[in-house]
Formats: C-alpha cells, structure tokens, sequence
C-alpha cells in the first residue's frame, strides 16, 4: 500500500520509528513533513496528508502530534476523510472494520513506539466489514455532503 504520513514538531521524533516500521511491514510512505524539529502546526500536515488520501493519491495516511486530536480534527475536515485517533490497538481495528477509517492518528506523547506500530499494525490489518457498517459510512458521507 502507499501511505502518506505527517506529524507537527512534537510527532516528529516517533514519525521515522513508523515510517520504518511500514517499510518493515512492505508499504510505500511518503513523509509529508515537517522535516525538523522547529515548531510547526499541527493544521497544516493533517491538511496536506488528508488531502493526499481524499485524492486518492495514496490508500490511507498516518498523522502524530502530541495527542492525535488536533492533527485528526484537521484531517477530518477533508472531504471523504475518516480519521481515528487511537492510543490502543482494539479501537483501531474496529475504526477500520466497522468505520472504514483511511488515517489513523495518535500522540507520540500519549503512547510509546512499540504501543504505536502494535496500534498500526492491527489497523493495516483490518478490513472493511460493509454490510450494516456500509449503511452507515454512507449516513456519514450524506451529512459530510450536507454540510458542504
């Protein structure tokens, strides 16, 4: 698969353990920033991967800041994005299984690396269920078109 991924300065320093660890696991990532550790806004990294997954460009995006809200919430603003922030594995399973979710986010300084690629790896290894899910990521795209 081909996986955008971005952090603001506070991810940065857990981003090249993930980036690693997916090249690990055969995926293709691209870095989208930032590339030192100067301060920076979470906003704008969580735009530009979340417009690189919307697009199509890539097939899903992974985001870290401190916590994984604010560069979630920002990615969430994207059109066709459905991001998760997750600090344990069993949610972002099921964000995959039962939401579809096509970014996952955490926070570097809420979970440690070896937490962050086991939350990875069971979120690249879920699939889609459809079916009852599939009605309802479809109620979510209706509102995300009604609020446009």
């Amino acid at each position: 698969m081909k996986i955008a991924i971005g952090s603001d300065h506070v991810g940065i320093e857990l981003k090249p353990t993930i980036i690693e660890y997916l090249e690990e696991l055969g995926h293709q990532v691209t870095d989208f920033g930032p590339f030192s550790a100067e301060r920076t806004d979470y906003p704008v990294y969580g735009k530009k991967v979340a417009q690189e997954v919307a697009s199509k460009n890539f097939d899903l995006g992974v985001l870290i800041c401190g916590t994984g809200v604010g560069i979630s919430i920002s990615a969430n603003k994207v059109h066709g994005i459905r991001a998760v922030v997750c600090s344990e594995p069993y949610s972002a399973k099921l964000s995959r299984q039962h939401n579809n979710t096509n970014i996952l986010a955490f926070g570097s300084r809420v979970i440690g690396s070896e937490l962050a690629k086991m939350i990875v790896k069971e979120w690249l290894d879920a699939e889609f269920e459809g079916e009852r899910h599939g009605k309802r990521i479809e109620m979510i795209a209706e509102i995300e078109e009604e609020n446009q």
